[in-house]
């Protein structure tokens, strides 16, 4: 029972990371990438993968939780939602204006808008979150990633599968774990939403 409850520093650490994570992809939500212009030929890969990893990501999150494979049911009301990508050059800090305004919410400026500083972004997330996610061991996620990074970097070198271990570890893995899906979830939508931009910009030029 003891091992389900959220404690103060963990319910706080959500409202915090959480909250913002959360205020910047439903912030990107608002344009729907269904109301923009057709995308460019040189994005039209990159923003079908981001489609494919949205998909693979969403799926992932429903079998975590049917199936029961972290022994609880894994909703964001059980974990701290962690932005595993904070510390490095992500798509937030890369695509997002670096001064929001009124209300705090990022925004995409196409004046300020490096692309290729943008895309980079993009790819680094993909890079850690591939890491973080080896453990769960779903081969439909880890190769949406691979397919989104070539597409985004087409020369790259293929990077190495992660080595999952047999098991998933301790509780508080899991509940790390389950923390770490969820941001994946939440940053594969902004991923979309933000190549759904940048093919839009494209289209128009």
């Amino acid at each position: 029972m003891a091992e389900h409850s959220i404690s103060t520093g963990s319910r706080a650490a959500w409202l915090g990371v959480g909250h913002w994570v959360l205020l910047a992809v439903l912030c990107l939500l608002l344009p729907s990438t269904q109301a923009l212009p057709p995308p460019a030929h040189s994005l039209a890969k990159g923003l079908n993968c981001s489609r494919a990893l949205l998909a693979a990501a969403n799926e992932a999150l429903v079998q975590v939780k049917k199936q029961g494979i972290l022994g609880f049911e894994c909703t964001l009301e059980e974990v701290d939602l962690e932005d595993v990508t904070n510390s490095q050059i992500n798509t937030i800090k890369s695509c997002t204006s670096e001064d929001p305004g009124p209300g705090n919410c990022p925004v995409l400026e196409s004046s300020t808008l490096d692309r290729s500083k943008c895309l980079q972004g993009i790819y680094e997330d993909l890079k850690t979150y591939k890491a973080e996610l080896g453990n769960l061991k779903d081969l439909r996620v880890l190769t949406s990633i691979d397919d989104m990074m070539q597409a985004l970097q087409p020369h790259s070198p293929a990077m190495p599968q992660p080595s999952p271990s047999t098991t998933l570890g301790s509780f508080q893995a899991r509940m790390r774990l389950c923390g770490v899906l969820h941001a994946f979830c939440l940053r594969a939508i902004t991923i979309n939403r933000t190549l759904g931009y940048l093919s839009a910009l494209t289209a128009e030029t």
